[in-house]
């Protein structure tokens, strides 16, 4: 057994192609580790990585080439000399075809038997069990090492699970777990170590400490992304873009106009976007990536449809989205967008009362001079939340080998309830909005605002990856 203060090695091993290099990239949070290929035999030699928590290794997985010729493997196995299988495989490493014929195999079982305190055995669920597979089990519960299976691709309308149970059985292993590393089941890195812990009683204690580390790690992107939608929110909702009524009656200057807003706006939401990306480890230059349907132009363009706005507004009407009954979209040219200096008397004294007297001087003063204020309505705020919840729940799902797209996100979920009404105090203080002249995103109000609305975005991605582990079960 290791020492107290030496990190657990794991050997991920497997037949040639069945996802240990995915598997990798999934359980250490890193899309650049090894090369994930659907040829055959990409990783050629073992490579290490590390799961790192609290600033220290705690785990270190040894990544093996795939198994090639297994069941020539075990017929030669057998005549090499040893009372014991350990032995035969010993024999069998000293020897001169494990730098010959055997060569990739050698590299496997030379790292179960010399470096790792247990192994992983990741299985294509997919593929059906075959001789080979069934040479593989053999092999490796031959080196002495406690071996864990690894179901692979459990969400596969292809899995063949039942068979690879009964497989498994056959062969000794009764312990495993079943994870997707293209999509992992919520709660499945705490199965994998949980059950990892059944193999290795010795070291439960320290496998529940990285369980326990990797469950505030999740709790922190998960605030962390909600601060960012917040943000988001927050600055979009600050969003005012003044135009002098001369301008603003030229149509080919009000056209620019809006469109020049809209595009700022679009490039907030992208930017909230990449954030969230980056909170959850992936990368908007990552090739896996780059063709997301949510972070591609028609996804940002999609805020301001007026179709869609309607359809958000009729759910906002009905208080299915948000707290304020709010009208449906109807002017096609401002889609999404308001004129402030159409805004009611009452709504200047309302800002007036509740403090904002900076703004109410700078409305009426606008008024005088026939300024007109663009500003975002709240159904697209409303949609912007939706999406980048959306985005959010699929990233807190999504292994860091996929190379599918995220399927189509919803623009709304059952039962979902976020107070967008609450974003009217950031419409007063458009200083709020970061990165412009005079900014304050410091204030307190602001950071009230953002405390406020992180407590209920947190809320509703929860409920959204609740939704998901019952579907997930229920399949």
């Amino acid at each position: 057994m290791p020492e107290p203060s030496k990190p657990l090695s794991i050997a991920v091993v497997g037949h040639t192609n069945a996802g240990k290099t995915s598997l990798l990239r999934t359980l250490t949070r890193d899309v650049k580790f090894g090369e994930v290929s659907s040829r055959p035999g990409t990783t050629r030699a073992s490579q290490l990585a590390e799961l790192r928590l609290d600033g220290r290794c705690a785990l270190r997985f040894i990544d093996t080439p795939g198994l090639e010729d297994s069941v020539a493997l075990l017929e030669y196995l057998h005549d090499l000399p040893g009372a014991t299988r350990p032995e035969r495989v010993a024999a069998f490493l000293a020897g001169p075809e494990a730098r010959a014929s055997f060569e990739q195999e050698a590299k496997v079982l030379r790292a179960l038997s010399e470096m790792a305190d247990a192994a992983m055995y990741v299985i294509d669920t997919r593929e059906a069990p075959l001789p080979k597979h069934r040479a593989e089990i053999d092999i490796l519960s031959g080196c002495g090492c406690p071996v864990m299976p690894v179901l692979n691709f459990m969400r596969s309308s292809e899995s063949r699970s039942a068979q690879w149970h009964e497989t498994l059985r056959e062969g000794g292993l009764h312990a495993r777990v079943e994870f997707d590393v293209v999509a992992p089941f919520i709660g499945g890195e705490q199965q994998l170590y949980g059950d990892l812990a059944t193999l290795l009683p010795a070291q439960r204690e320290r496998l529940n400490g990285v369980m326990q580390a990797l469950a505030r790690q999740e709790e922190q992107r998960r605030r962390s992304a909600c601060r960012v939608i917040a943000d988001a929110l927050i600055d979009v909702a600050a969003m005012r873009r003044t135009l002098s009524s001369d301008e603003w009656n030229d149509e080919a200057q009000r056209a620019a106009f809006v469109r020049d807003f809209r595009t700022q706006v679009q490039a907030r939401s992208r930017r909230a976007a990449d954030e969230l990306l980056s909170v959850y480890a992936f990368g908007a230059d990552d090739a896996e990536l780059a063709e997301l349907p949510e972070l591609s132009g028609r996804w940002e363009d999609d805020l301001f449809n007026p179709e869609l706005l309607k359809q958000v507004g009729q759910r906002m009407g009905k208080g299915a989205v948000v707290g304020a009954a709010l009208g449906a979209v109807v002017d096609v040219a401002l889609a999404g967008l308001s004129l402030g200096a159409a805004a009611s008397t009452g709504a200047v004294i309302g800002g007036v009362l509740s403090g904002g007297w900076r703004s109410a001087v700078r409305k009426i003063a606008g008024r005088l001079q026939g300024v007109q204020e663009l500003t975002v309505e709240n159904t697209v705020l409303a949609l912007l939340a939706q999406r980048l919840l959306a985005l959010t729940a699929a990233l807190a799902q999504r292994g860091h080998a996929a190379q599918e797209k995220v399927p189509t996100l919803h623009d709304a979920h059952e039962g979902e309830r976020l107070r967008l009404d609450d974003l009217k105090d950031a419409r007063a203080h458009p200083e709020w909005e970061r990165g412009r002249p005079g900014a304050r995103a410091g204030s307190d109000g602001r950071r009230a605002l953002e405390s406020a609305l992180v407590r209920e975005l947190v809320a509703a991605l929860e409920q959204r990856l609740q939704s998901a582990q019952k579907l997930q079960r229920a399949g």
